[in-house]
C-alpha cells in the first residue's frame, strides 16, 4: 500500500507540474505577428536582394524565468525545413584505415548515394582538416563557403582545436551526425532541417532559428509552435519556464507572442502569508512589553543620587603640558661659559712633557754605572 501511495503521489506532481510548463500560444496572434513580420521585410527587400534569392532568417527569443544551473544545448525537429536548398553543407569525415584521403570522400560519397542524401556539398575527411586547413588564412575560407556544417560522431570531439574559436563565435560548430544509422538520409534532414537552442547559465535569454522569409505563414507559425512546445519539455528547470517569447528577423525588432501571466504565483498561499504576519508581529510586540517591564523592575530610581553627586564630577582644570621650571641664571651661565681650549692643550702638553722627563730619567738612572 505505500508504495502505491507513493506513486500516486509522484504522478500527482508530475501532472502538476507538466501543467506549470506548459505554454499556451494563441495561434491568431501567431499568424498576426508573422504576417506583420512578414509585411516589414517585403517592405525592407532591396531590388538586388530579390535577384540574388537572399532570404532573412526568422528567430524565436526565450526569455526564461530564472537563469540555468548548467548550460544545455537542445535539437528540435520542424515540420517545415528551415533552411532554403540552396544552402551549402559541408560534412567531416573520419579516416577510413588503409584508404588515402580521395578513397575515403570516394567512399563516402557512394554511401550518401545509396542512402538517399541529397543534401551534402563537399565531403572532407578529418586528415585534410588537419593538414589543408591548418592555416588562418585556410580556416576563414572555409566558414565563409557553408552555410552549415556537419560532422561524423566519431571524430566531433576532435574537430574544435582544428577548427578554431570563430566557427563556435559565428554559431557555426559542426552539428554530429550518426554514419553508421540504418535511417540515414531521415536523420541528416532532421538535423539540417531541424533547429537547436542553445542554454547558456549566463542569462535567462537564448535565441533559436526556426523558419525564412520565403515560408508561408501557416508554415512558419506550425515551426513556432512545435519549436515552443519541443523547449518547453526538455529545458531542466523547475517550475514554470517560460516568461516572454518574441519572434523577430535579422533586421526588425522583437514581436510579443506570448506572455507569462503570473498564474503560477497561487492566491491562497499569498493570502496566508499575509494572515499570518500580523499574528507574528503581534506576538514580537507582546515579547518586547514583557522585556521592557523587567527592566523597569530591575533598575532602581537612583535619580536623588545622581544629582547629589553632580558637584563631585566636575573635572578639575588640569595643564595638558607641564611648565618646565626656570633654572637659576648663575647655573645657566655655568653651562653656557666654556671651557678655555687653550688650557686644554697647555694640560695635555705639560702632562706629555712630565712623562717624557720620567722617561728619561728612568733610563739615565739605568744607565749610570756603581762606583765601588
Amino acid at each position: 500500500m505505500p508504495i502505491a501511495h507513493a506513486w500516486l503521489r509522484f504522478t500527482r506532481e508530475a501532472d502538476s507540474m507538466a501543467e506549470e510548463r506548459e505554454v499556451a500560444l494563441d495561434r491568431g496572434q501567431v499568424k498576426k505577428a508573422v504576417q506583420a513580420l512578414q509585411a516589414f521585410l517585403r517592405t525592407k527587400s532591396t531590388q538586388d536582394s530579390l535577384l540574388l534569392d537572399e532570404t532573412q532568417h526568422v528567430s524565436l527569443l526565450f526569455t526564461l524565468w530564472k537563469i540555468p544551473k548548467a548550460a544545455q544545448t537542445i535539437r528540435i525537429p520542424l515540420p517545415h525545413g528551415q533552411r532554403p536548398d540552396t544552402d551549402d553543407v559541408c560534412l567531416f569525415t573520419r579516416d577510413e584505415p588503409n584508404m588515402t584521403s580521395e578513397q575515403t570522400q570516394r567512399f563516402y560519397k557512394k554511401l550518401l548515394e545509396e542512402k538517399g542524401v541529397k543534401n551534402i556539398t563537399e565531403i572532407i575527411p578529418y586528415k585534410v582538416l588537419r593538414t589543408e586547413y591548418k592555416p588562418y588564412e585556410a580556416k576563414r575560407r572555409l566558414l565563409g563557403n557553408f552555410d552549415m556544417f556537419l560532422s561524423d560522431d566519431r571524430v566531433r570531439r576532435l574537430l574544435p582545436s582544428h577548427l578554431g574559436k570563430h566557427f563556435y563565435q559565428r554559431k557555426k560548430e559542426p552539428l554530429a551526425v550518426n554514419l553508421q544509422s540504418k535511417h540515414l538520409a531521415r536523420d541528416i534532414q532532421r538535423v539540417i532541417q531541424g533547429t537547436s537552442l542553445k542554454v547558456t547559465n549566463k542569462g535567462c535569454c537564448c535565441m533559436a532559428r526556426v523558419a525564412h522569409s520565403g515560408m508561408t505563414a501557416d508554415e512558419v507559425t506550425e515551426n513556432i509552435e512545435a519549436a515552443v512546445q519541443t523547449a518547453v519539455a526538455k529545458l531542466r528547470t523547475k517550475g514554470p519556464v517560460m516568461k516572454l517569447i518574441h519572434i523577430k528577423s535579422q533586421t526588425s525588432v522583437a514581436l510579443p507572442i506570448f506572455t507569462s501571466d503570473l498564474s503560477h504565483l497561487s492566491v491562497p498561499q499569498e493570502a496566508e502569508k499575509h494572515a499570518q504576519t500580523p499574528k507574528k508581529k503581534g506576538a514580537a510586540a507582546k515579547k518586547q512589553a514583557k522585556k521592557n517591564k523587567t527592566a523597569d523592575v530591575k533598575q532602581p530610581d537612583t535619580t536623588g543620587e545622581r544629582e547629589e553627586e553632580i558637584p563631585q564630577l566636575v573635572p578639575i582644570s588640569t595643564p595638558s603640558k607641564k611648565p618646565k621650571l626656570e633654572k637659576p641664571a648663575k647655573a645657566k651661565q655655568l653651562e653656557k661659559a666654556p671651557k678655555p681650549a687653550a688650557v686644554k692643550k697647555g694640560k695635555k702638553a705639560q702632562s706629555k712633557l712630565t712623562k717624557k722627563a720620567g722617561k728619561t730619567d728612568s733610563k739615565v738612572k739605568r744607565k749610570v754605572p756603581k762606583v765601588k
